[in-house]
């Protein structure tokens, strides 16, 4: 039992991480783009503030749908646990 705590907490904070990589991934890859047109294209040095507002508004959206389906998976995972234990106290009631 006390090991599924463990377990859960480890999974919540993998969430965590990832949810943060998942949001600071695109703003960094659209800088970059940016960085490349300013400095090899001679673009306008705003482009970079168009290219992290939308970097950080994509990966605002793709961190919100990974969180949900991470937390959705954890339900089950938990009701799975959870009918496990019943089931095992259910055993141990019969014996």
């Amino acid at each position: 039992m006390k090991y599924r705590k463990i377990v859960s907490a480890t999974y919540i904070l993998n969430i965590v991480f990832q949810a943060a990589i998942t949001l600071v991934t695109p703003a960094l890859f659209f800088y970059f783009i940016a960085w490349l047109f300013v400095s090899k294209a001679s673009a306008p040095s705003w482009l970079y503030v168009i290219a992290i507002v939308l970097g950080v508004l994509t990966g605002f959206a793709s961190m919100i749908k990974f969180v949900l389906s991470a937390m959705k998976s954890l339900e089950a995972l938990e009701r799975a646990n959870e009918k496990r234990d019943r089931e095992n106290e259910e055993k141990k009631n019969i014996r």
